[in-house]
């Protein structure tokens, strides 16, 4: 469903990905785990369509992303691709329910249907009680739900997440991760994740190891 082939990066004489061929079938948790410096963070981007590859391919549902212009990649991004970052992404001004809302007004949803899948989503993931609350108001496992949510608004193919535990306390960890598994039973949600912790990456389907800039080991 997402597949990199002979991806390469450089910037500029450092050469960060050397090579990866990488596959996430559909409905899968996928962890990629390594130290700082081993280019996951990187190969994330470049799979979930934020930077593009210095050499290589990327397809996600069979479309070459790396073909798109870049209105082309912003328009597929905000309807099949979702994000997760470690310190939130959340804007301030913004309630729980409005930071949800953002991507599917941007995806020309209406209000009625945008409205309505946004209450059932903050409410799945237990924060019926906060809709109306803004960032600075929330905890920071509240805080990382509510991004889960604006992830998931627009049905994305796939949610791609960048350390999306490093920000939070074990107990808050641990539910993010039971609910990721949660959201891939229920509703057969795919998962790309970035980290360094190894006892989360094991609450994955399968664990990619990256070693400076190549994958070492892709257990299924």
């Amino acid at each position: 469903m997402v597949e990199g082939k002979g991806i390469h990066k450089s910037f500029g004489d450092l050469e960060v990905l050397k090579g990866i061929d990488v596959t996430i079938e559909s409905g899968e948790i996928v962890s990629i785990l390594g130290a700082s410096g081993a280019g996951k963070t990187t190969l994330l981007q470049i799979l979930g369509s934020l930077d593009k590859p210095t050499q290589g391919e990327v397809y996600m549902d069979g479309k070459a992303i790396h073909k798109l212009s870049e209105n082309q990649l912003a328009r597929f991004r905000n309807k099949h691709i979702g994000f997760v970052f470690q310190f939130h992404q959340l804007l301030p001004e913004f309630t729980a329910m409005e930071n949800c809302l953002l991507p599917a007004y941007i995806g020309g949803v209406s209000k009625r249907e945008a409205d309505k899948k946004a209450t059932e989503l903050l409410g799945f993931l237990g924060l019926s009680h906060r809709l109306e609350h803004k960032p600075a108001e929330l905890s920071g496992g509240e805080k990382q739900r509510v991004a889960v949510a604006r992830a998931l608004i627009n049905d994305p193919l796939v949610i791609f997440a960048d350390e999306p535990s490093g920000n939070l306390d074990s107990k808050n960890q641990e539910e993010l991760m039971g609910l990721f598994v949660s959201l891939r039973d229920q509703f057969h949600q795919t998962f790309v994740i970035v980290t360094h912790d190894e006892h989360l990456a094991l609450k994955s389907d399968r664990t990619i190891q990256m070693v400076d800039g190549v994958i070492v080991s892709n257990d299924l």
